[in-house]
């Protein structure tokens, strides 16, 4: 009876890895991917440019110059080429990584950017900006001093106990649907 059931299972896993990735699956890929994923480990994102946070800052650009969607809608944004290219069509237009830039708006192409936060699918979380924003959540609490990088880097830990308490804090709403729907 124990071979039949291990037969079974053998013939389950098979046939579940040729299944579509569109079909819904809680498993992972490998046994890797899991625990990175219960962990809450991601890869670092490596920048296809440098960019300098820090130098923008200086030069008195807020986030919202270049992340402009933040206060219009739940997605802070990744700024597209032409965002960049607003300023650095006149600006700088000398320096090695606007050059960069200029060539990447010049073949009509976005810069891809990696993503550096945002919640794994299996979090099940709907992250909205604009709340945060209207409520003067300063960009540095969830985000860390992006003003003092030279390129930006995960250095808040987005779990739920963050967030929890940041909501207890500020008296905000705490209920699961406020993040989970």
């Amino acid at each position: 009876m124990l071979t039949v059931g291990v037969c079974l299972l053998a013939a389950a896993c098979r046939s579940r890895s040729a299944v579509s990735s569109t079909v819904y699956t809680p498993a992972h890929a490998t046994v890797g991917e899991a625990v990175r994923g219960f962990l809450n480990l991601r890869p670092t994102a490596t920048q296809p440019i440098p960019f300098p946070h820090k130098i923008h800052i200086e030069k008195q650009a807020m986030c919202t110059d270049c992340h402009e969607t933040v206060e219009r809608g739940p997605i802070a944004g990744i700024p597209s080429v032409k965002t960049c290219m607003i300023c650095h069509s006149q600006i700088a237009t000398d320096r090695p990584l606007i050059k960069e830039v200029t060539g990447y708006s010049d073949k009509g192409i976005e810069i891809p950017w990696q993503r550096v936060y945002g919640f794994t699918r299996e979090a099940h979380v709907r992250f909205n900006h604009a709340p945060h924003v209207r409520a003067s959540v300063d960009c540095s609490t969830c985000h860390g001093d992006v003003g003092q990088m030279t390129v930006a880097e995960r250095k808040v830990n987005h779990t739920m106990g963050f967030c929890v308490n940041c909501h207890r804090q500020k008296n905000a709403p705490n209920d699961c649907m406020t993040c989970h729907f």
